[in-house]
């Protein structure tokens, strides 16, 4: 069962400082907790900002000395200046074959100039190892698997503020395409069983792992 914990400090009590401070406790949890994806998800933070945050994030995952993947939301440069093994893309961001052509020219050896902003040297050449994306119907995520994506990420399967629940009988027919597919949108310990028998490969969420303690959370979803 995959896990993905999504982040968004802007749910924790206090002030900027505390948050950043809360999230970045939260991500030590969840390394040492074994949670299989971080995603990095702080839309609100100029590139520089998020640089700075992805790096404590990237070093306490090191810390923990987990397996665990981070991603950055959409921010390819980002992932790129920190070394993060890669990146989750919104339904409507640069396609995954872009990624791909990037990835490929830093394993050429080529350096990225401009990086959030600066001249910012490449830490770490590699591949791309992992390239999330968000999608909202099953035709997208048949568009993800065709892209060679590692994996999808479908909802809102239970809904999520106003967004109408996509429902299990869409979330069963996006698993289709031979790409693995996590849920996403009202998950619960409850609820999340249904999303497996439907034959998603696990749940992503925000709330479910910033409410809860992430150690205990996983032993249960597991």
């Amino acid at each position: 069962m995959l896990l993905c914990y999504i982040t968004d400090r802007t749910q924790f009590p206090g002030d900027e400082g505390s948050r950043r401070r809360r999230l970045l406790e939260k991500i030590s949890d969840a390394a040492e907790a074994g949670v299989d994806y971080i995603q990095l998800r702080e839309k609100d933070l100029p590139a520089r900002e998020l640089e700075i945050l992805a790096e404590q994030a990237r070093d306490r995952i090191r810390s923990a000395k987990s397996r665990t993947a981070l991603l950055i939301n959409s921010r390819i440069d980002v992932a790129i200046a920190v070394g993060a093994d890669g990146v989750h893309l919104r339904s409507d961001d640069i396609c995954v074959a872009d990624v791909f052509e990037v990835y490929k020219k830093l394993g050429a050896g080529l350096c990225c100039p401009g990086l959030c902003g600066a001249d910012t040297p490449v830490r770490e050449k590699s591949a791309a190892r992992i390239i999330g994306v968000s999608c909202h119907t099953p035709d997208e995520v048949a568009q993800a698997a065709a892209s060679h994506a590692t994996f999808a990420v479908f909802g809102a399967v239970f809904g999520k503020n106003a967004t109408p629940p996509a429902g299990l009988a869409a979330l069963h027919e996006a698993c289709q395409h031979g790409i693995p597919v996590l849920a996403l949108g009202g998950i619960t310990l409850e609820n999340a069983d249904s999303c497996l028998q439907a034959g998603a490969a696990g749940i992503g969420a925000i709330r479910l792992f910033q409410e809860n303690k992430i150690a205990e959370l996983t032993r249960k979803l597991r």
